[in-house]
């Protein structure tokens, strides 16, 4: 039975009383938070029409990104809140603080929220809201808690709200069989970050050159490396290096690619030994190559690739022709532009060389200023073993655990797992990997490598092909 369910049944189980006056009521007083009982009623009409007079029924909380500071166990996941059935539950460990958060989505206007206790209950609890999910506001408290199922009248907007308790009433944790959320008018916008693109941003054909031109290999296929530095560079300033030879493209643009196990082709511009550098990763077998561009540790150079095959497909990744197009400088800006306060400092990190990957930035390795930025995430969905370096990394125990590592970093672990492999799922709520998701909406196809498992699901710019022709690569700055 949902919560507002049991309001309108505890209303026609008292006829004397208007639903309007079941519902708790709370009043926000300057310097403090006080909470009211029943109130006496005089409306008159039907349950529905009389809570839709204040507030509406539709559950803004149902259905979305859930967390928790613990869990007892994880057959109590955070998610049971927030899934519409009073018959199972979030349950946290035995200790106080602890709290349930919940992302709406967007900017909402709360004016009712629902708590459905089962017996472990706070006694004393704030309801806080936020615009980040890290400066709170409250907006409802008591340290007269009765359990039970509660319905409080509230004032706020926020795009999160959680439910923090401070002092439990048991010696067990907190536990909600369902935490509900109720709005008037229409939601505020907010920005929110935005899934994988579905455009596929490739440059005209005219950007890889006269692919007419490549000559035919004599091995397992040609590799061409071509100059899209926008005139920063010349030719005999783009270098690539490979299998112990360096060579800049003004001397030598061609590479006949051998099969090997595994290897790397690296790329500098200015010098062969500078500080603007990248690389791609490949595996070429006796007829065929897998192939991708990478941002799992930094991003360096822009890269793109144009894959072509004897039976005459054609495969792209990498950056997408705008972020070609732009300067280096604009690039950094937009990236600081785009992701939140703890990772705008990536930006400037080792600038103007490159953007490392978070993980291999200080403030999210042990001891940072943002060492526990996963940390409360990572445990309500199970993780409680690795560090925040480690999960941007899918290092400690998710090196074994491709499935859960890419859902901390997208921040769908919470959801039901058919839901985690849908890209417009991806990055919805914090905390998140947003360098990652940087990287893929400037990417071609939303393709990238952000994190080490971003192959989950098929998201990163991994591509390959038997019967290769020829692979152009170009070089951006």
């Amino acid at each position: 039975m949902s919560f507002i369910s049991r309001i309108r049944a505890l209303a026609h189980s008292r006829p004397g009383v208007a639903v309007s006056a079941i519902v708790a009521s709370v009043s926000l007083a300057a310097g403090g938070v006080a909470a009211a009982a029943l109130l006496p009623a005089t409306a008159t009409g039907s349950p529905a029409t009389l809570l839709a007079a204040s507030c509406g029924t539709t559950n803004l909380a149902l259905g979305h990104p859930t967390t928790a500071s613990s869990l007892e166990n994880t057959s109590f996941p955070a998610a049971n809140a927030t899934d519409g059935n009073t018959g199972t539950r979030w349950s946290s460990a035995f200790a106080d603080p602890q709290w349930l958060d919940v992302d709406l989505g967007s900017t909402q206007s709360i004016c009712q929220v629902g708590l459905d206790w089962e017996a472990a209950f706070a006694k004393a609890f704030q309801i806080q809201v936020s615009s980040d999910n890290s400066t709170w506001t409250t907006i409802f408290s008591t340290t007269t808690g009765t359990g039970g199922s509660q319905a409080l009248s509230v004032t706020g907007s926020g795009r999160y709200i959680r439910m923090l308790g401070t002092t439990r009433a048991t010696q067990y944790g907190y536990s909600l069989w369902e935490f509900s959320v109720f709005g008037s008018g229409s939601p505020s916008p907010t920005p929110t970050p935005t899934p994988s693109p579905t455009g596929s941003g490739a440059p005209p054909a005219s950007f890889w050159g006269n692919v007419s031109a490549i000559p035919a290999a004599t091995h397992v296929l040609e590799v061409e490396v071509i100059n899209q530095t926008n005139g920063n560079y010349p030719d005999s300033q783009v270098f690539w290096t490979f299998n112990g030879q360096t060579e800049s493209i003004a001397q030598q643009p061609f590479i006949d690619m051998p099969a090997n196990s595994a290897g790397r082709m690296t790329f500098h511009l200015g010098t062969s030994t500078s500080q603007y550098n990248d690389f791609i990763e490949f595996t070429v077998g006796a007829s065929s190559i897998n192939v991708d561009t990478t941002r799992v540790d930094r991003f360096g150079l822009k890269l793109a690739l144009l894959l072509h095959g004897h039976d005459g497909s054609n495969q792209e990744v990498g950056e997408n022709y705008a972020t070609f197009q732009e300067s280096r400088s604009a690039t950094f800006q937009r990236f600081e532009d785009f992701v939140p306060a703890q990772f705008k400092e990536l930006a400037t990190d080792d600038a103007p060389f490159g953007i490392p990957s978070p993980g291999n930035d200080t403030a999210f390795q042990p001891g940072g200023a943002d060492a526990s930025y996963f940390t409360s995430y990572a445990a309500s969905v199970g993780d409680t073993a690795d560090t925040t370096a480690q999960i941007f990394g899918c290092a400690g125990t998710l090196a074994n655990n491709p499935v859960l590592c890419a859902g901390i970093n997208r921040h769908v672990a919470q959801l039901p797992a058919a839901q985690q492999s849908n890209p417009a799922n991806f990055y919805q709520a914090g905390p998140a990997n947003y360098y990652a998701e940087f990287w893929h909406q400037n990417a071609i196809n939303g393709l990238q490598y952000g994190f080490p498992y971003d192959d989950d699901a098929g998201q990163s710019s991994d591509i390959s092909v038997s019967n290769p022709q020829y692979l152009v690569v170009a070089v951006g700055f």
